[in-house]
């Protein structure tokens, strides 16, 4: 049987492995969370997360100051991914780009078109977001059953799928905007870059410091204080040699990959799936909010991804990798569905002052992201197995189990 393998940078493989890890213990919390917010100590679990700490409950310290350091994370991957990585090629690029604008398009059209003029169409921008951890997670059930190029596409995808949603937070989810505060926020990152580009200082600890006081005045600005997160990881130095000890960015995200995976994103999982399922829980799922989040997530990301790199291929603009067939990409579409992590944060910053549509919508991103992983799962395992045709002499190691050959 032939076996195609890419040989992918070891900083990847760690993100990959920490990611697919992590997926696994985000199901498990979210489990238990659930059962925790129907059980006996239901009323006093949901409490807890409501308790105030220093001005803020103990959930938005966690959606606001934990998630920054997830969003740090995130915005680390994409510089790596942007400097030296899948999407430092133009052409590269492009692809995944224009599948992650497809991806976050289509959704967001159905959702509107369910919803428009109703109080919950400012829930448009739900279903627009990939969870990685989740979406890697299940891609790495499947092992060698995929191209390792597959692997590469969905991260990149999912990557820029997340600026996206970053950068839909920023700009339609920004209430009572403090310019002042804003300024304030944006001069520390303009010192941080200073320092930087022009100082050259590499000691990590004077831009964490810095980022902390950007985070403290992005949160008074009114701008989400996660944005905060994104802009000092492209503050901070970065080396692109693989693995460079001396670079603060590769160190940073080296020390991130454990805490994010394994602490900050199964609290946030308990604090935002005590879903309370109540006697009318169909009624909510069929619901035109909850519709929009299911169609766009289940329906409307393999359809946007799938089309737009269809388009993309046919008008010349880019081209698949050769190990990938158009049976790769549509079941990386599937698994894009996955909106978990990402679609939640957004759903408590859509419906602050409606908590049942909070709820109900995320009921519905669970339904979804469970339809999506275990059809994108499926498919992939059914028709995602690579063959000698589908090998890229250019990047792959073609390799016969019995002869052992190379192609160069």
């Amino acid at each position: 049987m032939t076996v195609i393998q890419r040989a992918l940078s070891q900083t990847f493989n760690r993100f990959f492995e920490s990611e697919k890890a992590g997926g696994i213990v985000l199901i498990a919390c979210t489990v238990l969370s659930l059962l925790l917010a129907n059980s006996p100590v239901g009323q006093g679990y949901l409490q807890f997360w409501h308790v105030q700490l220093a001005g803020l409950s103990v959930e938005l310290w966690v959606n606001d100051a934990l998630m920054a350091i997830f969003f740090l994370l995130i915005g680390l991957e994409l510089e790596r991914e942007l400097y030296s990585g899948e999407l430092s090629n133009f052409r590269n690029a492009l692809l995944p780009i224009l599948a992650a604008a497809g991806g976050i398009a289509a959704p967001a059209l159905i959702h509107f078109m369910l919803n428009q003029g109703l109080p919950s169409q400012p829930g448009v921008g739900i279903p627009m977001a990939t969870d990685i951890a989740f979406a890697l997670g299940v891609l790495a059930l499947l092992g060698k059953r995929v191209p390792a190029s597959l692997k590469v596409f969905l991260t990149a995808l999912a990557v820029m799928d997340d600026l996206g949603a970053i950068i839909v937070i920023a700009l339609f989810y920004t209430n009572d905007l403090s310019l002042a505060y804003l300024g304030g926020a944006l001069a520390v990152f303009a010192i941080l870059l200073l320092m930087n580009k022009r100082l050259r200082i590499v000691a990590l600890a004077p831009y964490l410091v810095g980022g902390a006081l950007m985070w403290f005045l992005m949160l008074k600005s009114g701008v989400h204080a996660t944005i905060a997160g994104v802009l000092l990881a492209f503050a901070i130095p970065y080396s692109s040699t693989e693995d460079d000890a001396a670079s603060p960015s590769h160190r940073l995200e080296h020390v991130l990959h454990f805490p994010v995976a394994f602490v900050i994103l199964p609290v946030f999982a308990l604090a935002n799936t005590g879903i309370v399922i109540g006697a009318g829980w169909m009624e909510e799922l069929v619901s035109p909010n909850s519709l929009g989040i299911i169609a766009g997530l289940v329906l409307g990301k393999p359809l946007g991804i799938t089309l737009t790199c269809l388009a993309a291929v046919l008008l010349g603009l880019c081209r698949l990798p050769l190990d990938l067939s158009w049976r790769h990409v549509f079941g990386a579409g599937i698994l894009g569905g996955i909106g978990f992590t990402m679609s939640i944060f957004i759903t408590n910053l859509a419906f602050t002052a409606s908590p049942g549509l909070v709820n109900a919508s995320k009921m519905a991103i669970l339904a979804a992201s469970l339809t999506a992983g275990v059809i994108g799962f499926t498919w992939l395992k059914l028709f995602g197995k690579p063959t000698a045709a589908d090998v890229d002499t250019a990047t792959m190691d073609f390799d016969d189990g019995d002869a052992g050959q190379a192609r160069p």
